[in-house]
C-alpha cells in the first residue's frame, strides 16, 4: 500500500504538505498545480486514506452524483431522492447521503458516481473531490477507477427485435431533443448510436428521425411536424421522459391513439419526471443494477479500503408494455 512519504518524493514535496492536501486542507497554501500533482500520483499509486482504511461506524457517507453529462443542470434528478432507500441495506450502520454535484463548485465527498464522458480537467477535479469514485459509461482511458459499462446497444436492438420481429410493425423512428451550453452536449452520443443500430438492423430512415429540442415543448412542436409530414413512423422511441410529455400530448391533440394508432417506447434514462406512462414499454438505459452496483463498489472502497480497480458491464432492459 502506498504511504505519504513515497508520494512525497514522487512529487517533491514535504510529506506534511501531502498529508494536508490529501485530507483536503484548504488552508495550506499551495499552488493549483501542486495540489493536482499530489492527487495524481495518490491516484495511480492507489492510495488509501486512513479515514477509508478504518471507516467510522454510524458516520454519515456523502455521495456526490455528478450528472451534468446527461441531464440539464435545470431539471432535476429525482432519481437521487430514492437511492438512499437502496443504500440503508448496503451500508450497514453507516448513513448515506446522495448530493446532486455543482460543475462549477467543487466540494468534498467520501465517493462519487459519474455519469458520461468527462474532459481530462474534469476527471482532474473529480479527483480532487473524493478518493473513491466510479465512473458509468465514462472513458477515462486506463484502469485508474472503478468503472461501470453499459451496453446501450443491446437494449435498443431487443427493442427492434420486438417491434419488427415479434410485433411485425413496418417503421420505426425517434422523436428526440439535443442540448448544447458552453463545452455541454448532451444527447449527441445517443442521437449517433441510435441511427448506428437502426442501419444494423436495416430499418433506419432519416425522414423517421425528428431531432429538436431537449424539452417538452420541443417534443410537443416535433410530434406535430412528424404527424403533419406523412413520415410518422408506425412505432416511434421517445428520447426522454419530458420529451415523451410533449409528444404524447402533441399526439393526443391530433387524434392519433397509442398504440392503435402508432406504437410508443420511452427511452428511460436518469429519470427527470415522476413516470405518468408507468405501464409503457420502455427501454431502461440506468436500471436498478447500476446504481445497486455502483454503490457497492463505492462502500467497497470507503468502507473496506479496497483499492484494486474494477469494470463492470452491465446491460440496458427492454421492459415491454401496453404502448408498443
Amino acid at each position: 500500500m502506498a504511504t505519504i512519504k513515497e508520494i512525497s518524493q514522487l512529487a517533491s514535496v514535504s510529506s506534511t504538505t501531502v498529508s494536508r492536501v490529501l485530507n483536503q486542507d484548504d488552508t495550506i497554501v499551495v499552488s493549483p498545480e501542486v495540489r493536482k500533482k499530489i492527487f495524481k500520483i495518490a491516484h495511480e499509486l492507489n492510495y488509501v486514506p486512513p479515514r477509508m482504511r478504518h471507516a467510522q461506524k454510524e458516520k454519515e457517507i456523502v455521495i456526490g452524483v455528478a450528472d451534468w453529462h446527461i441531464i440539464r443542470k435545470d431539471r432535476p434528478n429525482i432519481r437521487i431522492s430514492s437511492l438512499d432507500c437502496i443504500a440503508k441495506t448496503m451500508a450497514g450502520k453507516n448513513d448515506v447521503k446522495f448530493v446532486r454535484m455543482d460543475k462549477a463548485a467543487p466540494s468534498h465527498y467520501d465517493g462519487i458516481i459519474a455519469f458520461g464522458v468527462f474532459s481530462e480537467s474534469e476527471m482532474e477535479s473529480l479527483r480532487m473531490q473524493s478518493f473513491a469514485i466510479v465512473f458509468i459509461n465514462s472513458d477515462p482511458k486506463d484502469y485508474e477507477y472503478d468503472c461501470i459499462v453499459m451496453d446501450f446497444t443491446k437494449g435498443i436492438r431487443e427493442m427492434l427485435d420486438y417491434l419488427l420481429d415479434r410485433k411485425q410493425y413496418r417503421s420505426v423512428g425517434y422523436i428526440g431533443g439535443l442540448y448544447e451550453e458552453g463545452d455541454l452536449r448532451i444527447g449527441y452520443r445517443r442521437l449517433e448510436g441510435l441511427r448506428e443500430t437502426f442501419r444494423e438492423r436495416g430499418c433506419y430512415d432519416e425522414n423517421h428521425f425528428f431531432i429538436g429540442d431537449f424539452s417538452r415543448d420541443g417534443g410537443y412542436e416535433l410530434a406535430r411536424q412528424a404527424a403533419a409530414s406523412g413520415h410518422l413512423p408506425e412505432a416511434v422511441l421517445l428520447g426522454s421522459d419530458e420529451v415523451a410529455e410533449g409528444v404524447l400530448e402533441a399526439f393526443l391533440d391530433a387524434g392519433l391513439r397509442v398504440p392503435k394508432d402508432v406504437a410508443v417506447v420511452i427511452y428511460k434514462d436518469i429519470e427527470t419526471l415522476e413516470s405518468q406512462w408507468p405501464t409503457y414499454t420502455k427501454v431502461r438505459m440506468f436500471p436498478e443494477i447500476v446504481w445497486q452496483t455502483a454503490i457497492k463498489l463505492l462502500l467497497e472502497q470507503i468502507q473496506g479500503g479496497r483499492s484494486d480497480n474494477m469494470t463492470i458491464y452491465l446491460p440496458t432492459k427492454l421492459e415491454v408494455g401496453d404502448s408498443a
